[in-house]
């Protein structure tokens, strides 16, 4: 009992760890890219992405997150194929950095250094590949429940599903913007509630809010501890 309680425990904590790393990932990535030098007076904020020429926040947070993803073992196999994939995906958007205008086209970038146009449609790819399994764990994975479904999980699986349905949306704004041409802090504001969201899901599922855990356990991590 003591060592499976151990088990729970550290599960939470992975996936407390994995949510916290995506809502501070924006604002330490706008925070340090704030205090660099900037390259170019605007476009230095209109992505997330875009940091990673000025600050290593993006790098120091991402890689990390996607080892979470990549060690997490979930409930079966599908599950651990999908975060496992997710990690992959977040990856490739550190090793393929993105497309900005202060350098010059054919810039070798990234670890691979390959040119920065290519870089850029990896980059880009792998965004939105890195997003959709994330929403697709939250939607799909995160509301299974293996008995009684009690009424705060029922409010749990509500969460899960707006999350991972407004990160699909939110990924289908992108290529509005894109298309329309709208103004590049637009960009910024879809990853920064992206982000946000992927590290809310995650923290619900860590049961880090109280309030939409169930009862019955809290009454038996109550006891655990007397």
């Amino acid at each position: 009992m003591a060592n499976s309680t151990k088990e729970v425990r550290m599960y939470l904590r992975i996936r407390n760890l994995c949510g916290l790393l995506g809502v501070i990932l924006p604002w330490l990535a706008l925070f340090s890219a704030g205090i660099a030098q900037h390259p170019h007076p605007r476009e230095w904020w209109w992505s997330i992405s875009a940091t990673y020429y000025q600050s290593p926040a993006l790098v120091g947070v991402l890689v990390p997150a996607c080892i979470v993803l990549l060690s997490y073992i979930g409930y079966n196999k599908t599950d651990n194929l999908i975060t496992s994939i997710s990690g992959v995906f977040g990856l490739g958007v550190v090793l393929f950095p993105c497309y900005v205008s202060w350098l010059p086209a054919g810039s070798p970038v990234g670890f691979f250094q390959v040119p920065i146009e290519v870089s850029n449609i990896i980059h880009m790819a792998c965004a939105a590949l890195f997003f959709f399994t994330i929403a697709l764990n939250s939607i799909v994975m995160f509301t299974k429940t293996g008995g009684h479904m009690t009424e705060r999980k029922k409010i749990r699986n509500r969460i899960y599903k707006i999350c991972g349905w407004s990160m699909i949306a939110l990924e289908c704004c992108f290529v509005i913007v894109r298309l329309i041409g709208a103004p590049g802090y637009c960009v910024m504001i879809l990853e920064i509630l992206l982000l946000n969201l992927f590290g809310f899901a995650w923290l619900v599922k860590g049961k880090a809010f109280k309030c939409f855990n169930d009862v019955e356990e809290e009454e038996v991590t109550i006891l655990e501890t007397r």
